[in-house]
């Protein structure tokens, strides 16, 4: 195969980027949306709005050829390297397209390749390219109140029906996009007598399927960004499993491979309005305002550079390893800090809606930043994987 010229990839990509989408401006400070929120506060008829509306540009990108590159045609892809991937990513940033929500990536960079690994010929034909086109939106079915970060502690139960196909009870929770999703890949416990983590099976499981409830979970912020999922004698068909039956733990590890390297650029945006602010601040700084945005620029830069590693282990076609776990820390910093800029910055003026721009709605960044050090794996998790690969220390006895 010939690859394209890069230059020509590239002005072609801003070609096409300039009919659906008007360049993107920096607007002035003080105007426009002030959100800096990390989990949206949308009521559930705003994230379905949301949702369809990113999910028109997607199909689009797809329809003109933009969409999956790095994969093969069959899913229509253009078996591109990622360098081409990375360098459509860049234009894009150039335009206002829709900003795409978390049900996005989740479904093309997690769930998608987790089917394309795992899953059956008639699995593949089914679902690739409907995810890869946003025809189906899928929502990861994993965490449970009493596993905590232990994923292999699942309770949710999968038996099988005198007709070969699965009867699943449980419950799910921190449940992202469950509203506007269309199916589920769930991590299902089927045989309790095997160790932990070689008793479970996955299933890809239809979020109407009867017996499925979708319960918001109200944010202290006002919204419900996430779900709690409870599976009360959902009936699902053989095929509709995903993997070998016991060994959903490899097949759950995929999944999460893919989120670690997908989070490494969170909070990035909002540092960046953070130091705006001081920037635009109408009184002087004092030492400790300035010593702490400096701590946040250099930290959102190391941060960046991570990024900008991990990125290039991809192109290069080799496992960022343990990079992508140091990245999804140095974002939970970044966030962490971020929020610390802005309480100091605003004080009082944080909590008290004054009208003022870019003042009370950082409520809504301090108040969610704390809980990425649990989604997309803990911050503890990613210690141990660190401390496992990178500095060889042996597990703890279980």
């Amino acid at each position: 195969m010939t690859l394209p010229d890069f230059d020509t990839f590239v002005a072609d990509a801003r070609a096409w980027l300039a009919t659906v989408a008007p360049p993107r401006t920096a607007g002035a400070w003080g105007e426009g949306s002030d959100s800096v929120a990390v989990f949206e506060s949308w009521t559930p008829e705003e994230e379905r709005a949301e949702t369809e509306r990113i999910r028109a540009y997607e199909q689009a990108r797809f329809d003109a050829g933009w969409g999956p590159l790095t994969w093969p045609a069959a899913y229509g892809g253009r078996s591109l390297p990622a360098s081409y991937a990375v360098a459509f990513r860049r234009v894009e940033e150039e335009f206002a397209v829709p900003k795409r929500t978390e049900m996005f990536p989740v479904t093309q960079q997690l769930v998608a390749p987790t089917v394309l690994q795992w899953g059956t010929p008639e699995q593949k034909d089914r679902y690739l390219r409907a995810m890869l086109r946003t025809d189906v939106i899928a929502c990861q079915l994993f965490s449970e109140t009493e596993a905590g970060s232990d994923l292999a502690a699942v309770r949710t139960r999968a038996v099988r029906t005198d007709d070969g196909g699965w009867r699943i009870d449980g419950h799910k929770v921190w449940t992202s996009g469950a509203t506007v999703s269309d199916v589920g890949i769930a991590v299902c416990r089927t045989d309790a007598a095997a160790p932990k983590h070689r008793g479970l099976t996955v299933f890809l499981v239809p979020m109407d399927a009867p017996g499925v409830t979708v319960r918001p979970i109200r944010q202290m912020t006002g919204g419900a960004s996430f779900n709690e999922v409870y599976l009360d004698g959902v009936v699902v068909g053989d095929e509709q499993r995903l993997g070998p039956e016991g060994q959903g733990w490899k097949v759950a590890l995929t999944v999460l491979a893919s989120e670690r390297l997908d989070s490494g650029g969170l909070g990035l945006d909002n540092a960046d309005r953070a130091v705006e602010m001081a920037r635009h601040r109408t009184t002087p700084l004092d030492a400790l305002e300035v010593d702490r945005v400096a701590d946040l620029v250099t930290r959102a830069y190391v941060q960046r550079l991570t990024g900008i590693r991990v990125a290039a282990a991809v192109v290069a076609g080799q496992d960022p390893g343990a990079e992508a776990s140091v990245g999804k820390l140095l974002a939970t910093d970044t966030m962490a800090r971020t929020s610390e800029v802005a309480r100091l910055l605003l004080g009082p003026d944080l909590t008290v809606d004054s009208g003022r721009w870019g003042e009370h709605a950082w409520l809504e960044h301090v108040l969610g930043a704390p809980g990425y050090r649990i989604a997309g794996g803990t911050d503890e998790i990613q210690h141990n994987i660190l401390a496992e690969r990178v500095l060889g220390l042996p597990r703890e006895p279980a």
